[in-house]
């Protein structure tokens, strides 16, 4: 925790088998239906996948992961929610993505505590060549400015194997690298936020009910099955677990 409330991010190396990040990556690449994204920052040459947990559970080690859980856990007040997941592949050619904090949406002045945290688990190597996320270090804690040309120079690519993660505040400001390489770079990002925080994807909407019933008790409080003390969050005046016991 030292070196996210220094630098706002940490990267942990080899947190899960090369098995697993097999498995997520022969899993996963099929599943992309298109080649680039809507926009500059999604990507032109960039591959996404939302709505996920209909589509697979194999990444769900990664969202209820205990080391980040650990982390999340000194982050915010319980019940924290994920607020989206997505798999991200960044195809050679794609330039770097615009900067910025992930918790922008959310309108309070900064410098403040984060209302979000993310995580980027890297499925093929991170290197410089092939669009590691870049970071500027301790930029969570500046106001309301945008970084100046001062500040790119201490733009700082996330290089690391594959199985490690990237855990980062939401005041922090990156983005995607550019892809100078001749391979995609395949990554899964679980984003999260304060209990009382709107989430990005609205689970409610996108994800069955008998889909939350497959996921463990960490995901399924993360998706909204829960309280956030007093009472925000019920449902008929009663606790939102109860759907799952039908």
């Amino acid at each position: 925790m030292a070196a996210i409330e220094r630098d706002g991010y940490v990267i942990i190396e080899n947190v899960i088998s090369t098995e697993l990040v097999a498995e997520i990556k022969e899993d996963l690449i099929p599943r992309f239906e298109y080649d680039s994204g809507r926009n500059n920052f999604e990507g032109f040459k960039t591959q996404r996948l939302y709505a996920f947990f209909e589509k697979s559970l194999v990444c769900n080690p990664l969202v209820d992961h205990p080391l980040i859980l650990g982390c999340l856990d000194r982050i915010f007040e319980p019940n924290y929610l994920l607020s989206q997941l997505q798999a991200i592949n960044i195809l050679p050619g794609e330039a770097q993505q615009p900067l910025h904090p992930d918790d922008a949406f959310y309108r309070v002045q900064r410098p403040r505590p984060p209302l979000g945290a993310a995580t980027i688990w890297a499925i093929d190597d991170f290197t410089e060549e092939n669009g590691a996320t870049v970071v500027i270090p301790r930029s969570h804690l500046w106001d309301d400015r945008m970084p100046s040309e001062a500040d790119l120079e201490h733009l700082t690519p996330v290089v690391m194997p594959a199985g490690s993660v990237v855990l980062f505040l939401g005041t922090l400001w990156h983005g995607g690298g550019a892809n100078r390489s001749h391979a995609a770079r395949l990554c899964v990002s679980a984003q999260y936020c304060a209990p009382w925080c709107r989430t990005q994807e609205n689970y409610s909407l996108s994800l069955s009910r008998q889909t939350v019933k497959q996921c463990s008790e960490h995901i399924q409080r993360m998706l909204g099955y829960s309280i956030h003390a007093p009472f925000m969050g019920f449902v008929d005046g009663k606790h939102p677990r109860r759907l799952l016991e039908d």
